[in-house]
């Protein structure tokens, strides 16, 4: 990377991605676009597992580790862990990918279907083809935010969705490094922006609307080499009018940056 810098909007391991950054010579501009806020309805996940016991979910999609362990820590404070374990073994359990395996794994809970590489709602729904969800219930962990594809994929597979949510992504309190950003991207001085979720486009892209600096966003950040952690989030960069011109495979942090320092080495 030789110097040159680089914008990086992640929040929960944002020192972890920018020491990677640093040794490959670069200068890290940290952006921080989300806030991982808590959003549990105690409440709706009792009644959840009372009407879980009543009438079994035939799949159950878990899509983070931070929500899956959010639901559990839900579930302990209700003393009904045990239950919904009993409820899981009846049904097909689907992790969308390494996090939520690993809390399912740390709660003895049986692994049906795994998300395949990069671990998207294409892969999950593949990985849900052979499962019969028509007239069937299926349960979905949400994440920050709903997965409208997922849901509607599913809902036209013939299946009832009820989705289970335990945080939700919002602006960071301190909106200041994203204004910074803006600025330094008019001043010509970031070199490339690394977006590692697709929520944080939309928030930095909802606030600069909000300062009346979305068409200016988009110019300036397309004058950038701007780089994508994976399809989900290529598609809402595009969405909003970014170019994409970096997703590396695997959707991981180490050959992501190592993907970035040789685009900008070329």
């Amino acid at each position: 990377m030789k110097g040159k810098t680089i914008a990086l909007l992640e929040n929960r391991i944002s020192d972890q991605l920018a020491d990677l950054v640093a040794k490959q010579g670069g200068l890290p501009f940290s952006a921080p676009a989300l806030a991982e806020v808590p959003d549990v309805d105690i409440g709706h996940i009792a009644k959840l597992i009372h009407d879980w016991e009543a009438r079994p979910a035939k799949a159950v999609v878990f899509q983070t580790g931070v929500g899956t362990r959010a639901l559990f820590s839900a579930t302990d404070s209700l003393c009904v862990t045990e239950t919904f374990q009993k409820l899981l073994a009846q049904s097909v359990v689907v992790a969308r990918g390494p996090k939520p395996t690993a809390v399912l794994r740390s709660r003895g809970v049986r692994i049906d279907l795994s998300a395949a590489e990069p671990y998207t709602t294409t892969e999950v729904l593949a990985a849900l083809d052979a499962v019969p969800i028509r007239g069937e219930w299926v349960v979905v962990q949400r994440y920050g935010e709903t997965n409208i594809e997922l849901e509607k994929a599913l809902r036209e597979r013939g299946a009832f969705v009820t989705e289970i949510q335990t945080y939700r992504w919002a602006l960071p309190e301190n909106k200041q490094p994203l204004i910074d950003l803006m600025n330094a991207l008019e001043r010509g001085e970031i070199d490339a922006v690394a977006f590692t979720s697709a929520s944080q486009a939309h928030n930095l892209f909802s606030l600069a609307e909000s300062l009346g600096r979305k068409e200016a966003l988009k110019t300036h950040i397309n004058k950038t080499l701007v780089a994508s952690i994976g399809p989900v989030c290529s598609k809402a960069l595009n969405t909003l009018g970014v170019n994409v011109m970096l997703e590396p495979r695997p959707p991981k942090l180490g050959p992501f940056i190592a993907a970035l320092a040789k685009a900008l080495e070329q």
